[in-house]
């Protein structure tokens, strides 16, 4: 069974392993506009730019692995409809396999509305949930997850935590962790690699015990079976080992958008991963790909090739 070592390194079986990341997840169309500060409520202010891009946590991550030369294939579900032809000619034009993307006649692809406030960057987000059905674990992506070096799951593929467990030769898990939702506990026990950002430990539904972001840490950590890495936006992100609680910090860059950040540092982790990375270099690399994604309009345009993103993580403390 072709599992990791707690170094973070992984051991391949003989099965050829053709894909370096599976990603399964959401994809949407984003509209991003940018605006000088926050409104409030009944107020009227300018518009001073407007994008529309591929969206979603899966699709975004999968864009990112791609960019950063991996062999990545995606499973979502889009409907058949203009925005999802978007979404897949959005992927296909990174070099993202859509193969096994499920298209749903009629369907309705979901779109987000993104904010974004000029001088910091930061971004707030209004979606619509999505009314699509879920995907499944059927023969043809069993197959694909027998091919695959790492398996990088969205926030909406959570269901799958007990089907996956029940496959043969299942590589590593890297979930992404966006928030409390219904079988999230099985996911504690099934991911390889839990990592949510910080404020899922301060949501409702998540016990924990300690004030500090130390303890609460290590209060999450107790709860899971696998690595826990812990984001946290401008801060950086945590991981434990060997009892010590390791901080990296963030690169220095010029923030225009916060937009995809969390997504690219789940696509990057994961990439990292399949490539065998240690803990310390897969968490360094996956912040360093995160920030520079923030350097542009979107979640995609920013994200550095592998050789920038070396680059910058031999400058980071």
């Amino acid at each position: 069974m072709l599992r990791k070592a707690q170094s973070g390194a992984i051991h391949y079986s003989m099965k050829v392993k053709d894909i370096d990341v599976l990603v399964i997840g959401r994809a949407c169309i984003d509209h991003l506009y940018v605006v000088e500060h926050y409104p409030r409520e009944d107020a009227k202010i300018q518009l001073l730019e407007r994008l529309v891009e591929g969206g979603g946590q899966g699709a975004t991550a999968a864009c990112c692995v791609a960019r950063l030369k991996g062999n990545v294939a995606y499973v979502g579900v889009v409907g058949d409809d203009e925005d999802g032809r978007f979404c897949l000619k959005k992927l296909q034009d990174f070099g993202v396999d859509t193969s096994h993307m499920k298209v749903i006649p009629g369907g309705h692809t979901p779109v987000a509305y993104v904010l974004i406030t000029a001088p910091s960057g930061r971004r707030t987000i209004v979606y619509e949930p999505g009314a699509l059905p879920a995907i499944e674990i059927d023969e043809a992506i069993a197959s694909m997850i027998e091919r695959a070096k790492v398996i990088l799951l969205g926030p909406q593929a959570t269901h799958l935590a007990r089907p996956l467990k029940s496959l043969q030769d299942l590589p590593p898990v890297v979930y992404d962790c966006e928030r409390y939702r219904e079988g999230i506990e099985d996911m504690m026990v099934a991911a390889d690699y839990f990592i949510p950002h910080y404020g899922f430990l301060e949501s409702s539904g998540v016990s924990l015990v300690g004030t500090s972001k130390q303890e609460k840490i290590f209060s999450l950590k107790r709860t899971i079976s696998g690595m826990l890495v812990v984001t946290d936006g401008e801060h950086g992100a945590y991981y434990i080992d060997e009892g010590s609680l390791i901080h990296v910090r963030v690169p220095v860059v010029q923030i225009r958008d916060t937009t995809g950040a969390g997504d690219n540092f789940h696509g990057a982790f994961a990439m990292a991963i399949s490539r065998g990375f240690a803990m310390r270099d897969a968490v360094r690399f996956a912040v360093a790909v995160a920030s520079l994604s923030c350097r542009a309009l979107g979640g995609r345009a920013g994200v550095p090739d592998y050789d920038e993103a070396c680059a910058v993580v031999k400058t980071m403390k």
